[in-house]
């Protein structure tokens, strides 16, 4: 361990495991059954959409109906969650998502559903999701005594959610029918709304006073904006967004299928999902005095993964890209989620990863809009090519800016939180400063 390591952070030996925390063994299971109910999603929803006749065309319009309210409300469901606590925000988020299942899942059975009924239900879907999204990075601290661990544990379940959960989807769709994949995903929104219930309990950080949602929003913004490491990363995000991002997967999918057939694709994939179960694991025991320089070097092995289609590299060396791509994106999310939590004051943390969260993904569907007239003007190997140096340049910028490559680790975390289903009152956690 270095000088700053131990200077900033107590050793990994002095602090207690998450799975040593009631509150986080709840939280975990709760993030890992909605997650996987995301994995289905997508599968579920293509099926249902083809299904009923409305054709890919169909398929965009949903996605863009699920994904805008997304991005339009989410800046609001970081105030709410502030304002009413995230594990709140997060139960009733689960419930409404369960609704707009369930009742997806009786228009498939009793009739003969309509585009513009999914898309309701979608655009429900992600509004509700808006509400439920910024508390996870602000729920984090306050039930799990080593912030990086915790954060390493939930990248391996997101991970994990993402090779399961289109499978899981697959077979129900296949022996069950669409509705059946439906009712599954409500059941796993229903549980984790139901093992949150208990966090009730915590003694989290909640924002007093009668303030109106454009002030909260304004304070949020201020917050966000007096940090320059955290403003300029997000700006070299939306950059990776628009150019890196948002064709790497249209492009790259239609590149490999062609390049190694469908099977292999899937294999690819797969692959990928390993890396990102292999860096999560690496998340858990590398703590560098430079959080967002480590993770940063690490996400330059992610520009192997529009590099490998572009040039046509081999099966074997394509799938070692894959693994080195995923593991690379999977430990910058952790020291990322990591630097966040422990820099920002928990009273405003849910506004503030809200901006994050708005601000790195509104120039994805934008770069993936442009990815198909991009790949017929200039061929989709020179976009891809085009993507891989963009993503080694952004990268090269972000290590540029004095503030964040001279980001340090946060301080720690050294109560383990309290049960919540402990009968006898219990303490708050230390609350970190900003």
């Amino acid at each position: 361990m270095t000088t700053d390591d131990a200077t900033a952070e107590p050793g990994p030996e002095r602090l207690p495991s998450p799975w040593a925390s009631r509150p986080f063994q709840l939280f975990f299971t709760a993030r890992s059954s909605s997650l996987l109910a995301d994995g289905m999603l997508m599968v579920s929803l293509t099926t249902a959409v083809l299904g009923a006749g409305h054709g890919a065309g169909g398929v965009g319009y949903a996605l863009a109906a699920w994904m805008t309210p997304i991005a339009l409300l989410v800046l609001f469901g970081g105030v709410l969650a502030d304002r009413f606590t995230p594990q709140v925000m997060m139960v009733c988020a689960d419930l409404a998502r369960m609704m707009a299942m369930l009742v997806l899942a009786a228009l498939l059975v009793t009739t003969e559903v309509r585009l513009w009924q999914i898309m309701v239900l979608m655009a429900f879907s992600g509004a509700a999701t808006a509400m439920f999204q910024p508390g996870v990075a602000s729920m984090v601290p306050q039930v799990a005594p080593d912030i990086q661990r915790a954060n390493a544990l939930l990248r391996i379940s997101e991970a994990m959610s993402a090779l399961i959960g289109p499978g899981l989807a697959g077979l129900l769709v296949a022996y069950w029918q669409v509705a059946g994949s439906y009712l599954v995903i409500a059941a796993a929104y229903g549980l984790s709304a139901l093992v949150l219930v208990p966090l009730r309990r915590l003694d989290v950080v909640r924002e007093e006073g009668d303030e109106p949602v454009w002030h909260r929003l304004r304070t949020g913004w201020q917050e966000f904006r007096s940090r320059s490491w955290l403003w300029g990363v997000i700006v070299v995000w939306a950059v990776y967004g628009l150019f890196v991002f948002g064709p790497a997967l249209p492009l790259g999918a239609a590149l490999l299928t062609e390049q190694h057939g469908a099977t292999g694709y899937g294999w690819i994939a797969s692959a990928d999902g390993a890396g990102t179960i292999l860096g999560g694991l690496l998340g858990m025991r590398v703590r560098p005095a430079r959080p967002l320089v480590a993770g940063a070097c690490a996400m330059f092995c992610f520009a192997l993964n529009p590099l490998a289609p572009a040039l046509g590299w081999s099966f074997t060396f394509t799938l070692l890209t894959g693994v080195l791509a995923g593991c690379g994106f999977a430990f910058w999310g952790v020291m990322w989620a990591t630097s966040v939590q422990s820099h920002i004051p928990l009273a405003v943390l849910s506004r503030v990863y809200a901006y994050d969260v708005a601000g790195s993904i509104m120039a994805i569907p934008l770069g993936r809009a442009l990815a198909g007239p991009a790949s017929e003007a200039f061929g989709a190997d020179r976009v891809l090519l085009f993507s891989s140096a963009v993503s080694v340049i952004c990268l090269a910028v972000m290590l540029a800016v004095p503030a964040i490559r001279g980001l340090g680790r946060g301080p720690g975390k050294l109560d383990v939180p309290p049960d919540p289903l402990a009968p006898e009152e219990v303490p708050g956690p230390v609350r970190n400063p900003a």
